[in-house]
């Protein structure tokens, strides 16, 4: 074996000494981004945080720029409630297109359909937005919305403290609002959660499910006894990598949601999202001004929420490839 030189080993030491510092400063970089907009963001609210105190602005629904109060509520509720719409709608669609990918679906068709799938993904959520507005919307408000309260107003009113009564499927069918909202979110989520849970089955150990098979169970008793137990955490850390996507949607919620910077009375009701009223109202927001830091305020509580939801779908991910 011939000996390496003094010189080269030298220069090949110092080049991996270099490139192993370069690889913690790529990884610093990240770090200091997401504290740098986590700072920037709480110190430009902090002025509507300390005006009307954290659980005040949380808990608030009035938005009045006239008399310079701003309340958090209203975006709120619409952020989470038009998610969960779309979660309700696309967790059990995704989940049923991954079981058929990798279960049922011929080898041949596996590939197109799941390409298609993720195309999904590609499309611009501007786009969404529009076909969302032009399209859904009116067959929303002429053929959904009626058809819902025909058959489920009959559901019961849900009390609560800030609306004197809270209706599932009853008021005016406008088209635009909440559950259209959440329709568009729950096309937009869908290739995420798909093309996770097929990822996720993949990894389920194909001794289990010939076990299963050859005890005599069927298909269903095989998914239900076998497969979800065995990838139960991962399954749940897809679901919120949709719901992390759903969260901080702007453009596409824009067009359909409303805009209505008020609660919801219900699922056809306008309102508004934190991504939607800060898309609208910044641009009128003087420098300085209370509004301004009560949108930053906005986008702080938003990034929190993301934040903690991305970081629990990949916990959750990651203990579910370790189990």
């Amino acid at each position: 074996m011939t000996a390496v030189p003094f010189e080269n080993s030298r220069k090949l030491h110092l080049g991996e000494s270099l490139f192993k510092i370069l690889l913690y400063v790529a990884a610093c970089v990240v770090l200091v981004t997401l504290a740098a907009i986590l700072i920037i963001l709480f110190v430009s609210g902090k002025d509507a945080f300390a005006r009307f105190g954290i659980v005040g602005f949380l808990t608030t629904d009035q938005w009045d720029p006239v008399r310079d109060l701003y309340g958090a509520a209203a975006p709120i509720v619409g952020t989470l409630a038009s998610a969960a719409i779309a979660l309700a709608i696309a967790w059990p669609l995704g989940f049923g297109i991954a079981y058929f990918l990798t279960e049922i679906c011929p080898r041949r068709l596996r590939a197109p359909l799941g390409i298609a799938i993720e195309l999904l993904a590609a499309i611009p959520s501007i786009v969404y937005g529009m076909w969302g507005f032009f399209i859904l919307a009116p067959f929303m408000s002429t053929s959904i919305e009626p058809w819902l309260t025909e058959n489920f107003s009959w559901l019961p009113v849900l009390p609560n403290d800030m609306n004197p009564l809270w209706f599932w499927f009853q008021g005016a069918p406008v088209g635009v609002g909440l559950l259209t909202a959440g329709v568009v979110l729950a096309i937009m989520i869908l290739p995420f959660i798909a093309a996770t849970s097929r990822d996720v089955l993949l990894t389920t150990p194909q001794l289990l499910k010939d076990g299963g098979y050859a005890m005599g169970a069927t298909r269903w008793e095989v998914l239900t006894g076998v497969v979800i137990p065995a990838v139960r955490g991962s399954l749940f850390g897809a679901v919120f990598l949709g719901l992390g996507r759903a969260l901080g949607e702007t453009m596409a919620v824009t067009f359909v949601i409303g805009n209505a910077n008020r609660l919801p009375d219900g699922f056809f009701a306008p309102t508004a999202s934190i991504a939607s009223i800060v898309a609208n109202t910044f641009p009128e927001a003087d420098a300085g001004s209370m509004k301004l830091a009560a949108l930053f305020a906005l986008g702080f509580i938003l990034f929190v929420v993301s934040f903690f939801v991305l970081a629990l779908a990949r916990l959750l991910l990651r203990q579910g490839r370790m189990a």
